[in-house]
């Protein structure tokens, strides 16, 4: 059988698509407390409903059911049911204890079912989903103490390296640090990702993709675009871009600016729109499609897929208006 191509090659023949929400699909299957805690974990001494990462453990068909659904739709790369996968968020649970089990049971669950979608002509990947935590470095939580941090740097260091382990113990083909509001965050997750290497004398190709948290065109931390992009230049990333927050219209002025200068590949993955007065989101994989249908006029995107709120029909609807469409070039540094 001939040999899979490497996801460097894929992205260097088309453009690749991400899939879409993970927390938006979980929630249409209506799952109680005790459906979050199956039968291993009936008897935990506090609630887990709303532990998405914790169904990885308790009801994987309902995750791997998922994935099958974006890699039906198109998707070349899947992300693991991993956003709050680290020690530092399931202490919310009092499951810290469970991080690496969680992680390892995710990757494997992606990695199986994309497999078997895999062919020569269009090899399914796997992403290793490391979500920020609920905690900031650049910013107190105390806004009589601005000086004061709930976290240090080496603290998050230690939880992110735990779980960038376990998501390549379980065999994933990327690292994906996502949702960045703040780049001293992912800065401390990309040191850990170079130490998970060295301790585990291998690597993965890594993806960042951070967050416009408003009009502003700011993280929450208060970068640029740009800024953002220069702060992780340092690193050899397969690709630089953002997701969540905005809608798609919203994030191509901010796509541009990557577009120009990133040396890395670019990815994209907005919400359907922002959320309505329910918290829930409205564009139609339609609309969402004529929007990213200028990054592609473009050129501006070698990534895509959807983050809040989308579907496997938006993710559909992507991988049509993306066929044939020329990906972008990175810019040569």
């Amino acid at each position: 059988m001939k040999d899979m191509p490497s996801i460097h090659q894929a992205a260097a023949e088309r453009i690749l698509i991400l899939d879409g929400a993970m927390g938006s699909l979980i929630q249409g299957y209506g799952l109680d407390e005790a459906g979050y805690r199956g039968a291993q974990f009936s008897d935990w001494g506090q609630p887990v409903k709303g532990n998405n990462d914790l169904l990885n453990l308790t009801q994987p068909q309902i995750i791997q059911e998922i994935h099958g659904q974006y890699l039906e739709a198109g998707a070349d790369i899947i992300e693991t049911n991993s956003f709050n996968a680290q020690t530092i968020s399931m202490a919310d649970y009092g499951m810290e204890s469970l991080v690496w089990d969680i992680n390892v049971e995710g990757a494997k669950l992606a990695k199986s079912i994309a497999q078997s979608y895999s062919t020569p002509e269009k090899p399914r990947f796997v992403a290793g989903a490391i979500g920020p935590t609920n905690r900031t470095l650049s910013l107190s939580p105390d806004v009589n103490r601005p000086a004061y941090r709930n976290i240090t740097f080496d603290e998050l260091a230690i939880a992110y390296q735990q779980q960038a382990e376990a998501l390549m113990e379980g065999g994933v083909d990327v690292l994906l640090i996502e949702t960045v509001f703040d780049t001293l965050n992912a800065k401390a997750a990309l040191y850990a990702v170079q130490e998970a290497f060295e301790r585990r004398g291998q690597s993965v190709p890594v993806m960042v993709s951070g967050t416009i948290t408003d009009a502003s065109g700011r993280t929450l931390s208060g970068q640029t675009t740009e800024a953002f992009l220069i702060s992780l230049s340092h690193m050899p990333l397969l690709s630089i871009g953002l997701n969540c927050a905005l809608g798609a219209k919203d994030l191509r002025p901010y796509l541009q600016t990557l577009a120009a200068e990133a040396p890395f590949l670019v990815s994209a993955y907005p919400n359907a729109g922002l959320p309505n007065a329910f918290g829930g989101y409205d564009e139609t994989p339609e609309d969402m499609a004529a929007a990213v249908k200028e990054y592609l006029d473009l050129s501006i995107v070698n990534i895509l897929g959807g983050c809040c709120g989308t579907t496997p029909a938006h993710i559909r609807a992507f991988a049509q208006a993306a066929q044939g469409i020329t990906p972008r070039k990175p810019v040569r540094a």
